[in-house]
């Protein structure tokens, strides 16, 4: 296992486990498709080499004698880590389940939880699910070696100056016929050529300075002028999904411009969804019920974004004007492993559909997922097994290829 960093290398990969065997299972699998590999068995000296060797992904023990993994994880948090971090452990998974919750509310990035004894093909799933380059056009590896660019509200306002914002499009298909149905339209920041920062560094820094209005509406025209050429070029009626901030629900003009932009373009309202976390939603529901009201009247669909992870009341659900309810991805990529997940993924598609709602399931990365969602009646599918995002000349070209063939009735 080499301990320099390799320019050539797809990662780099610490692993932090009280079993050596284990350590270097997962080394072996990793260096199998090009990451660069440390192995440690001692808290100490894992947490000296994220400070010094800045893995870009790191496999953690949950239960070590020394420091459990919720201690190490909370040393990371306090360190401000991006690596994208794998949860393992022989325990049992709703420890597992709960300890990646608690990981991802203190800020890390969480890729997934991995219950031992583990498959290398469910190890290899995960390491490659966030990494590689772009194929087909896709946006690309989006780790943590971008993330040396350090920028503040001066920078972010001379990025929309320059309109330095640009989208990239993951596909989403019917579930029951495997068709394109749409895309969800995701906003990445392109500083110099070469370089992506991703959104979950750029929009709170957007909203906390009051720009994510103008960045919003940067990104809604960008949106609809490419989809303007794309309403034809497939069977049925495709949908483009774009993503709120909270913050943007009191800008009562939204609507009409919106509106207008679509009126000028020739797009159908009813073909844009636009998406609110379940949170952002229900923060301020009275702001919420005028702006969302007024979106529904124009012809516009609304989706509740990441069902499951809030808190909310099902009464403030039921006030808002949802079209659209999509299940998190923190549900739907564990269905394979965890029958609490099959529950509550089936129990939302029910709520879902009892409701008159569209059901998107998001996280779909292997064709059990599929075959599961599916078969519990869920409406559509989108993840990395459909396909990874695509910028806009790629997404255009996903349009004109059979990526799934139909289902059989």
């Amino acid at each position: 296992m080499s301990n320099e960093p390799n320019g050539a290398a797809k990662g780099r990969l610490l692993i932090l486990d009280d079993d050596p065997s284990v350590g270097r299972t997962i080394a072996l699998v990793a260096e199998s498709i090009g990451f660069e590999v440390r192995a440690l068995t001692c808290p100490e000296e894992f947490l000296d080499a994220v400070d010094h060797w800045l893995p870009t992904h790191i496999a953690l023990d949950l239960v070590m004698p020394q420091m459990d993994g919720v201690e190490v994880m909370r040393l990371l948090a306090q360190r401000g880590c991006r690596a994208h971090v794998i949860i393992s452990s022989g325990v049992g998974g709703r420890v597992l389940e709960s300890a990646r919750r608690a990981a991802a509310a203190q800020g890390l990035n969480i890729v997934d939880v991995l219950a031992k004894p583990f498959s290398p093909a469910a190890l290899k799933r995960l390491l490659s699910s966030r990494t590689g380059g772009a194929e087909d056009g896709s946006a690309g590896s989006e780790t943590s070696d971008q993330e040396d660019f350090v920028f503040g509200e001066r920078e972010l306002r001379v990025a929309l100056e320059r309109e330095q914002f640009h989208l990239v499009y993951q596909p989403i298909i019917h579930c029951r016929t495997r068709r394109p149905a749409g895309f969800e339209a995701l906003v990445r920041w392109h500083p110099a050529p070469g370089r992506i920062v991703t959104p979950d560094r750029f929009i709170p820094l957007a909203e906390s300075a009051n720009l994510i209005g103008s960045l919003t509406d940067q990104v809604i025209e960008q949106a609809l002028r490419w989809f303007s050429g794309r309403q034809s070029e497939a069977p049925g009626a495709l949908t483009l999904a774009i993503n709120l901030s909270a913050k943007v629900l009191a800008d009562a003009g939204l609507a009409d411009r919106v509106a207008g932009q679509c009126a000028a373009l020739g797009v159908e309202p009813g073909r844009i969804v636009f998406e609110l976390t379940e949170s952002s939603a229900m923060d301020d529901p009275v702001t919420s019920l005028a702006l969302l009201t007024r979106l529904r009247m124009k012809g516009f669909q609304l989706s509740i974004d990441d069902f499951g992870t809030g808190f909310s009341s099902m009464v403030q659900l039921v006030r808002l004007p949802f079209s659209e309810m999509k299940v998190d991805r923190s549900f739907v990529s564990a269905v394979t492993t965890s029958a609490e997940a099959r529950t509550v993924t089936k129990s939302i598609v029910d709520l879902g559909q009892s409701l008159g709602l569209r059901v998107v399931a998001e996280g779909v990365e292997d064709a059990d997922t599929l075959d599961f969602i599916s078969g519990v009646g869920c409406d559509f599918a989108q993840g990395y097994l459909i396909s990874r995002p695509l910028n806009a000349e790629a997404a255009a070209a996903w349009l004109r290829r059979p990526v799934f063939a139909p289902a059989e009735d």
